[in-house]
């Protein structure tokens, strides 16, 4: 598993790679995460439950990223862990992290939101699984 950012006009690209979809929607919460600040850098102190529901992998890719940030906005939290049950069309997550601390997070920026801006969530040729969104900033 892993993730990574990518630049995309005035916003960022997130993605993440997993041997399954479970995997790659973790991957992509990290990268989600690494837009703000190190994920390294948050600690594990509280948790939240999320669940999402959609038809599609692409549009649960979506859902999800927007329930984490809202609830980032709304908890004031940053997070550090995911655990993800997938049966589509509902994702279920436990997410850990802890409140912004602005002087040991340092947050580059703040997530407005997921768009639909190159969201793709499916299988590479090479039996990989992406997980890829732009979100807003």
């Amino acid at each position: 598993m892993r993730w990574e950012t990518f630049p995309h006009m005035a916003d960022i690209g997130i993605r993440g790679f997993g041997k399954s979809p479970r995997e790659a929607l973790i991957a992509v919460s990290y990268a989600l995460i690494a837009v703000i600040t190190d994920p390294q850098k948050v600690d594990p102190q509280k948790s939240l439950t999320l669940c999402c529901e959609a038809d599609s992998y692409d549009l649960l890719l979506y859902d999800w990223l927007n329930s984490l940030i809202f609830k980032m906005a709304t908890e004031n939290m940053l997070f550090c862990r995911f655990d993800i049950t997938l049966n589509l069309p509902v994702l279920r997550g436990i997410v850990w992290g802890e409140t912004v601390d602005r002087e040991k997070h340092s947050p580059a920026v703040e997530i407005k939101g997921a768009t639909f801006s190159e969201l793709f969530f499916g299988q590479a040729k090479d039996g990989q699984w992406i997980a890829q969104c732009i979100v807003d900033v």
